[in-house]
């Protein structure tokens, strides 16, 4: 079979050497500039896999089948002439799991879904069943094919980039945790985000498991869209799935719908209400697979998070250094600035997306003592909350460490949650958030 990979990012890489493995005739295409992708030339050439970049040509359209990178948008000119030529393009999230026979949980949602993800996972591993977080965490399913053995479970995290050029993936279990509004220069709308989100159980079965939250209303609309099994989750009543009452997290996804307590929520691990959320999804999740309650708990109790989100860098002079960078929209923010409930230093900033930031103003009026802008979007938070909070603006992210570690006293907590994208002054929220502990340890 011909194939064509388009995007040459790491998901890219990854499917076209699977490609190769299976004996396909492998062509990558990239339109980013040959001196801005070195190294995956480079790896193209180890491999010997033909490649183009800088531009698309005629020779990427000569394919039985074309494999796309995550957020190659709908505008691409390839994406355009295959539909109108009847190739076949799928996500190499797709091509990859068509060639496995493992078990995946898949999981989606605006925010939470790396710490879901992780969690999942860990509560599988924790359980005794090995489990291989994968996906838009970091390293593609594509990669795996081949190395793993017939009993690992596969917990994906799938991007809305992801699902949208999937077409029959079809996961044992999926969660959807939330939608809010994002991405919506890629995927021209808010209803095309939300149809994105859903295809995470389009295909799924009535043998198959589907975890949604009850209290998202967009998220909770996919009910009607599906097969599968459903089970809810919720903080504001009581369903079928994960719910709380009182001060307990409760169960019932027996068939005989035998509510069993969980734990008490305050034993969780992580904070924040979005963190119960996910840990009620991942404990649905992992029961879907036959985990016992006592491991789920334990595991709920011990798990510490994930790097970039809400991760705890130090604690200097009684004040917190926290690095959420993986907030890079609005409603991320919100919930890592309702996470605390000690005065929060907050350095925000970064590429906007059209941000309402009056989404944030009750959160900022009760528990930000002061903000620090940074990035293209230092202007317009600034002047949103000059008035009320004390605000001053930093060039660089060193410049607002500094002026943050100034500001804040024992007690506080100086949080970086940008509620912005990196792309104005790093290359991805890992980049930046490597910068932000990078600068706290030389305070």
């Amino acid at each position: 079979m011909k194939i064509t990979i388009l995007g040459a990012a790491k998901s890219g890489l990854a499917a076209a050497a699977l490609a190769q493995r299976n004996g396909d005739v492998v062509f990558v295409t990239d339109s980013k500039p040959a001196e801005r992708s070195v190294d995956a030339q480079q790896h193209l050439q180890e491999l010997d896999i033909a490649h183009e970049f800088g531009e698309h040509t005629e020779r990427a359209l000569q394919a039985d089948l074309i494999v796309t990178s995550p957020g190659v948008p709908p505008s691409n000119v390839i994406r355009i002439a295959a539909a109108e030529r009847g190739i076949r393009l799928i996500s190499e999230l797709e091509f990859a799991a068509s060639q496995i026979t493992n078990k995946i949980v898949a999981i989606t949602g605006t925010n939470g879904k790396t710490t879901t993800t992780a969690l999942t996972a860990y509560i599988l591993n924790q359980a005794g069943q090995r489990a291989v977080a994968c996906g838009n965490i970091g390293t593609p399913l594509s990669s795996l094919v081949g190395s793993l053995a017939a009993s690992d479970v596969v917990v994906a995290e799938v991007s809305s980039y992801q699902l949208d050029t999937c077409i029959d993936f079809k996961p044992n279990v999926s969660a959807l945790l939330n939608i809010t509004p994002d991405h919506l220069s890629y995927h021209g709308s808010f209803e095309q985000y939300v149809r994105a989100k859903w295809k995470i159980f389009a295909n799924q079965g009535p043998d198959d498991i589907v975890i949604l939250n009850a209290d998202d209303p967009h998220a909770a609309a996919g009910a009607s869209h599906t097969r599968g099994k459903l089970n809810l989750f919720s903080i504001r009543s009581e369903t079928v799935g994960a719910y709380v009452r009182g001060d307990d997290v409760f169960l019932r996804v027996s068939e005989q719908h035998i509510e069993e307590v969980l734990m008490p929520a305050r034993r969780i691990g992580l904070p924040g209400v979005h963190n119960l959320y996910n840990s009620m999804a991942a404990a649905l999740a992992a029961r879907a697979l036959e985990v016992r309650n006592e491991d789920i708990r334990d595991s709920l109790q011990s798990f510490n998070g994930v790097e970039h989100r809400l991760e705890n860098v130090r604690t200097l002079n009684g004040v917190r250094y926290v690095n959420d960078s993986k907030a890079t929209n609005i409603n991320a923010a919100w919930y890592a600035l309702s996470s605390y409930d000690r005065p929060i230093v907050w350095i925000a900033g970064g590429r906007g997306d059209n941000n309402d930031y009056t989404q944030l103003d009750d959160l900022v009026s009760t528990n930000v003592k002061s903000i620090v802008c940074i990035g293209e979007e230092a202007d317009p938070i600034f002047n949103h909350w000059c008035t009320e909070k004390r605000c001053i603006k930093a060039l660089t992210l060193d410049d607002a460490v500094r002026d943050a570690a100034s500001l804040a006293e024992q007690g506080d907590i100086v949080l970086f949650s940008p509620a912005c994208k990196s792309f104005d002054m790093f290359a991805n929220f890992e980049e930046r958030g490597t910068a932000f502990k990078r600068s706290v340890s030389f305070l």
